[in-house]
């Protein structure tokens, strides 16, 4: 019995410069490594039929769904902040779109599904390990509450690609709001098409954000929700000490969701610069520039948008300017929010800012670990807790002893009772996150012995990131000196 994918296409309908139309080449032997049940039952679809042979053959590209309209997406952007006028989907085939089962409209895209125009010489493929990673960061930036666009399932191919090295092959599913990003309108504001990008304005209006539509000014309203969606992503994964490692415009989601985990990681001990992604020398997108970066390429948007928010230049160039003097204040409230929420503080008085900044000051002085600080710090939070294990993080303890009592007396202006704050701070501060790793151990195991079973583990733990799961607590360590991670790959 075939896997009914109730496919309702809406971007292949759009004018053909948008996309190229190309099938997913197919693989010599497709294995189901992993599928997401409750996703694909969130979509609508039938996860016993789509873990079947013929489902896998969908997931692999080896089969095209009767309703699938594959299509490779078209897009430019700045890569390290070099514009590169033609990018578009060079592994990545969108099969579709499906109606959620809360209304949401959502893609279906194959990653490694084979070559298309937009390959520029590369074989289309990716390899097993980038498939691994992305699928266990994704379903847990998931958990952890920040939007991203999410793993379906994971599939070898039984073929090898070449990289470095000769690697087992891999095809991810990936689910999204939509892949359009900042780069989709650089590809035609570049060209000087003006109606494509009055065309996927519309579209993205109608898709993303209905609400502009009823504005009297329609594409700054969707400038305004761009920009505001943008800023409480970024402030949101910083809280939970993400790096996103690439955060090119081509990377860069107009619905407002994380895309395209390459060379990201997760920091350990608190480093505001931190720079993992191999990539990344000059450290661009180092932790504590992402804020400035996302703001540059809202900037990029915004340049592409100018034609239609007037006719006249000067006026134009002052609406976006205008609409970007947002980004800031959005960010650093929502930011400052996290952080409050972080350290207990339900109510907002002058000084918190400089609380958890001097906090967070400390860490980086003292190598505290980013994420067992602020967990540790709910149980401190109780009057009847020294904060020894808050303390034990810091190399200079004094460093913490100096802060602690300053918290301790902003507390104590709350007005939620110990069980109440301990419950909301357990609520926003992970026990667990895919620390590097233990990510790159499933990878090897996967890749090197073909044992998923510490994958799937690693995977069960992180979507209940805010439990205690007493009998992984291994899972919640920073790593040891030997195991500590300094760089992460893109190499899909």
């Amino acid at each position: 019995m075939s896997v009914p994918f109730p496919f309702d296409n809406t971007y292949a309908r759009l004018p053909g410069r948008f996309y190229a139309r190309v099938p997913p080449t197919p693989v010599r032997a497709p294995r189901l490594i992993r599928l997401n049940e409750s996703l694909a039952a969130q979509l609508g679809l039938d996860p016993e039929l789509l873990a079947g042979e013929e489902g896998v053959e969908v997931l692999a590209g080896n089969r095209v769904a009767d309703s699938a309209e594959p299509i490779a997406a078209a897009y430019a952007g700045h890569q390290f902040g070099t514009f590169v006028p033609q990018l578009g989907d060079g592994r990545a085939i969108l099969l579709g779109e499906l109606i959620d089962r809360a209304g949401v409209r959502r893609d279906v895209q194959l990653k490694g599904s084979g070559r298309t125009p937009y390959s520029r010489g590369g074989d289309g493929r990716a390899a097993l390990g980038p498939v691994l990673r992305e699928y266990v960061v994704s379903e847990a930036m998931a958990a952890l509450g920040i939007p991203t666009t999410r793993a379906l399932a994971a599939v070898t191919t039984g073929e090898t690609v070449i990289r470095e090295t000769v690697l087992p092959g891999g095809v991810l599913t990936r689910v999204a709001s939509s892949h359009i990003r900042v780069g989709t309108f650089q590809f035609f504001a570049s060209r000087g098409d003006v109606e494509g990008v009055r065309l996927l304005a519309d579209y993205v209006v109608a898709r993303h954000y209905p609400e502009a539509a009823r504005s009297e000014r329609p594409y700054r309203a969707l400038l305004d929700a761009v920009v505001r969606a943008q800023a409480e992503l970024i402030a949101r994964w910083m809280l939970v000490g993400f790096i996103h490692g690439v955060m090119n415009t081509d990377n860069t989601s107009v619905a407002g969701e994380t895309i395209d985990y390459g060379p990201c990681a997760f920091m350990d001990a608190y480093d505001p610069g931190a720079v993992f992604s191999a990539i990344d020398r000059q450290g661009r997108y180092a932790y504590s520039m992402q804020p400035a970066i996302g703001e540059w390429n809202l900037a990029r948007f915004a340049e592409c948008l100018l034609p239609l928010l007037s006719d006249d230049t000067d006026a134009a160039v002052a609406e976006a300017e205008q609409s970007l003097d947002a980004y800031r204040p959005v960010f650093e409230g929502a930011f400052l929010g996290g952080l409050r929420r972080k350290l207990g503080l339900l109510t907002e008085r002058e000084g918190d800012a400089e609380l958890g900044r001097d906090l967070l000051q400390a860490m980086g002085a003292n190598g505290a670990d980013f994420t067992l600080t602020f967990r540790r710090l709910s149980d401190a939070a109780s009057v009847r807790e020294d904060g020894a294990g808050v303390r034990s993080l810091f190399a200079n303890s004094s460093a913490y002893d100096e802060w602690e009592p300053r918290w301790r007396r902003r507390l104590a202006q709350e007005p939620a009772d110990e069980a109440t704050r301990r419950a909301a701070m357990l609520a926003v501060n992970p026990a667990f996150i895919p620390r590097n790793h233990l990510v790159e151990a499933v990878i090897r195991a996967g890749v090197d012995e073909g044992d998923f079973a510490p994958f799937h583990e690693l995977v069960t733990v992180l979507s209940n990131p805010f439990e205690a799961q007493p009998a992984f607590t291994r899972y919640a360590e920073p790593p040891a000196e030997h195991e500590r991670v300094l760089q992460t790959f893109c190499g899909t």
